[in-house]
């Protein structure tokens, strides 16, 4: 199948808004790369400490920054890592509660000759608690937290949303806040401090809004029940005549009678939009009405009608999609297509830099190479 292709980055200044920070990274998944992604974005000098043979990842998720092959169990490579830590202002970790401090490279033996670091820690449990030295992944800590249960339709299991919430909202990106919010405060007390970024916390914190409507009396416990859970006909995805989908998000009154004029559905035939006990009666009937057009002849109907509707698309179709590539969301980079740097900032705009070498970046932090690194 032919690689859809999206636009070409927009040229953009070299310097950003964290130009002139220096973050060394070691190198772990998911959230803490995520998390030093988005750092080197916006213009951060990150250098990635990774094992000797070479990054296990790749991809965006290492985008703009070079790697240095570090034995951290050899005396000179550790040496190496201490020399880059001196003169960072940021560390990034993933490790688990205890790794760094064994290796001597634990909070306090790194602020012992650099009081001003930021030492970020990203975590799935935290560094305290009962399970802290447990291992998990992104569908242990949304299991924990009420958010996986949640996910589900009526009277079916959990569906896991991938590893959005925990791994990169609640996680990598948690710790990417608590940096730049530390880096702030430093501008006052001259004092770096620890970042404990735990996806348990994370995830917990993205959930707000949900704990608000139960504190409220606006949230049933039972999963596909609710408005925004697949419960309401207006909230939910449904199967067009070619076998794709459209997605609903109708809820405000004049979205939903949009939404029913599109269909062709006579409102003074259906219940009230909020009369709760007829969602599942409404809910068929809506599905009936799509399902009697593809969904390139909804997308149509809906394309002006303001309803709150669109089509369900594939990460084939998304890079092709008009307002996708109006506003650049996704790039073409040498492996394909990969989202853009966000959010948008007019003066020091965020942008996917070049990696550049890392015998370039050493020379920027005035370190050298020890023997065995490469």
């Amino acid at each position: 199948m032919r690689r859809p292709t999206v636009p070409d980055a927009a040229p953009q200044p070299t310097e950003g808004p964290l130009t002139g920070i220096k973050v060394v990274e070691f190198a772990g998944l998911g959230p803490g790369p995520f998390a030093a992604m988005l750092l080197a974005d916006g213009g951060a000098d990150v250098l990635r400490i990774d094992r000797p043979t070479g990054p296990v990842d790749g991809g965006a998720l290492t985008r703009g920054r070079p790697w240095i092959g570090l034995d951290l169990k050899d005396p000179a490579d550790l040496d190496t890592a201490r020399a880059l830590v001196s003169c960072a202002d940021v560390l990034v970790e993933g490790f688990r509660p205890g790794v760094m401090e064994r290796l001597g490279l634990g909070p306090d033996d790194c602020r012992a000759d650099n009081p001003g670091l930021v030492y970020g820690r990203m975590t799935g449990w935290g560094q305290d608690g009962p399970r802290a030295r447990q291992a998990g992944h992104d569908i242990n800590y949304l299991a924990l937290t009420g958010a996986l249960r949640s996910i589900a339709r009526r009277g079916e299991g959990p569906v896991p949303p991938l590893n959005l919430v925990g791994d990169y909202g609640g996680g990598g990106m948690m710790l990417a806040f608590g940096i730049v919010t530390a880096l702030l405060e430093r501008h006052r007390s001259g004092r770096g401090q620890v970042v404990d970024a735990a996806m348990v916390d994370g995830v917990s914190l993205l959930m707000t809004g949900v704990w608000s409507r139960a504190a409220q009396g606006r949230w049933s416990h039972e999963p596909g029940t609710n408005d925004i859970d697949t419960g309401a006909p207006f909230y939910d995805v449904y199967a067009t005549a070619d076998g794709e989908y459209m997605a609903v998000g109708s809820i405000e009154p004049q979205f939903w009678a949009r939404l029913l004029q599109g269909l062709g559905l006579d409102p003074d035939t259906l219940p009230a939009q909020w009369d709760r006990e007829a969602w599942p009666q409404m809910k068929e009937v809506v599905a009936d009405a799509f399902a009697t057009r593809t969904r390139a002849e909804w997308t149509e109907v809906f394309a002006d009608l303001d309803a709150c509707v669109t089509p369900v698309l594939s990460l084939a179709e998304a890079p092709v999609d008009a307002h996708l590539r109006a506003r650049r969301t996704l790039v073409q980079r040498p492996d394909g297509p990969q989202p853009a740097a966000a959010p948008r900032l007019d003066r020091t705009p965020l942008r996917a830099r070049e990696a550049g070498t890392v015998e370039k970046a050493l020379g920027r932090w005035g370190v050298s190479l020890t023997a065995g690194a490469r």
